[in-house]
């Protein structure tokens, strides 16, 4: 593993478990494309920060909780395959649709990371 796709993301409380079962479709597809691992995390010890949080980076509420996730892939080329792969396949298309979605993705952050240190 040497490339790291990740995101943080407000969940309704209330959702946490549509979430989860959605996350382990997710997973499924991803991994079947050929990612390296799929991760989701849900907060357990996270607190607003002074200056910045898990919280605050997402504008929580107090009716929610912050997921952390990643995917892990070979290099930054597979992620990329990978992601062509999978935001083509039919079923992504099904999971995403607007009107079952669980979050407020306005308020979800992401990004890719090379790892630098992996023990």
């Amino acid at each position: 593993m040497k490339y790291v796709s990740s995101w943080v993301v407000p969940v309704p409380k209330k959702n946490l478990d549509a979430y989860k079962k959605k996350a382990r479709k997710f997973g499924k597809l991803w991994k079947e494309h050929g990612a390296l691992e799929y991760v989701e995390c849900v907060a357990e010890n996270v607190q607003p920060g002074k200056l910045t949080s898990f919280p605050q980076s997402v504008m929580l509420k107090r009716t929610e909780t912050v997921v952390f996730a990643w995917l892990s892939f070979k290099s930054r080329a597979h992620h990329d395959r990978v992601m062509a792969k999978a935001m083509s396949d039919p079923r992504m298309k099904k999971l995403m649709q607007p009107e079952d979605m669980l979050i407020d993705g306005k308020r979800m952050f992401w990004g890719g990371f090379d790892v630098m240190v992996r023990m």
